[in-house]
């Protein structure tokens, strides 16, 4: 008897194991969502200022879906469009990637690259992500320049380490990027320096929200600070959260709004709206854009 409730259970295990792979492979991971903060950074009377964050497209050119998905956030009718990195899974996937990004076009817009826009994904043991040190491990070269024209021929501003001011939404906001921390492409010290008086809002733009780049961006006075690449721990415990970033994040704040630790800026970490190629689940953590609504102090 204890023989057939011990197989009993074993298959009923299975069977919810089963059921919830089913789940996150099926059916979450398609699930976009779009998420909406008020984020109170602007100056007393200024009047809302809109913007739409996307992050971590890891977009495959049948992916359909999601970029119908995504383009039908122009209806969201943004002022400005952050990018913050990962957009392809694959050398031929650009079309897709403008596709879906068409309706922002022509809207201003800004851009930081990440890993994946250099180098496709490979196959590896998802269970590396909780180690704490690991190798990075790369695939074949994917057309990074080609977007990166792309982006720019549509009038976005280029952020890999690099610092400019643009006009959106009838203000002057002046924006500091770095290329992707994740592979040590960043280079803050190239573009760092306090922030201007003259502009209305200051927003420092990075893919990993690693410590090294955040820090340096909040003490020169960037008050909002946007990355992705953490896919908001992808697969999260209900009650509990990530159980990784992917980087220094501490897990608490591996997705949604938060205050950066010792300053005055607001971060705003993506869970993104794609997961890697290998490994296409998404447990408790959907996929997501946001709409970030800034308001004055």
């Amino acid at each position: 008897m204890r023989k057939r409730s011990l197989i009993a259970l074993a298959a009923g295990i299975t069977a919810v194991g089963g059921a919830t792979f089913a789940y996150a492979s099926l059916v979450e991971r398609n699930m976009f969502t779009l998420r909406r903060f008020d984020v109170p950074v602007l100056e007393p009377d200024a009047e809302p200022l809109r913007i739409l964050h996307i992050s971590d497209l890891h977009m495959m050119p049948e992916q359909r879906r999601k970029q119908d998905w995504v383009a039908a956030l122009g209806g969201t009718d943004p002022d400005l469009v952050v990018v913050t990195g990962d957009n392809m899974a694959a050398p031929d996937a650009i079309p897709g990637v403008l596709r879906a990004l068409d309706p922002f076009l022509g809207l201003p817009g800004a851009f930081v690259f990440g890993s994946n826009d250099y180098r496709g994904p490979i196959w590896k043991n998802p269970l590396q992500y909780l180690l704490p040190e690991r190798e990075y491990q790369q695939g074949e070269d994917l057309p990074a320049e080609d977007l990166r024209a792309a982006f720019v021929d549509a009038g976005w501003a280029d952020l890999n380490n690099a610092r400019t001011t643009i006009k959106a939404g009838g203000r002057s906001i002046e924006l500091a990027g770095v290329d992707d921390p994740h592979i040590d492409r960043d280079d803050y010290p190239s573009v760092a320096g306090p922030v201007t008086a003259d502009a209305d809002l200051h927003i420092g733009v990075t893919h990993t929200p690693a410590s090294r780049v955040l820090d340096p961006m909040a003490a020169d006075g960037f008050n909002l600070l946007l990355a992705g690449h953490t896919h908001g721990g992808q697969v999260c415990v209900p009650g509990y959260g990530a159980l990784t970033t992917n980087c220094d994040l501490p897990h608490a704040m591996a997705k949604g709004l938060h205050r950066w630790p010792g300053s005055e800026a607001w971060l705003h970490v993506s869970a993104g709206l794609g997961t890697h190629p290998t490994a296409p689940i998404r447990f408790a953590c959907r996929p997501e854009a946001t709409v970030l609504t800034l308001t004055p102090r």
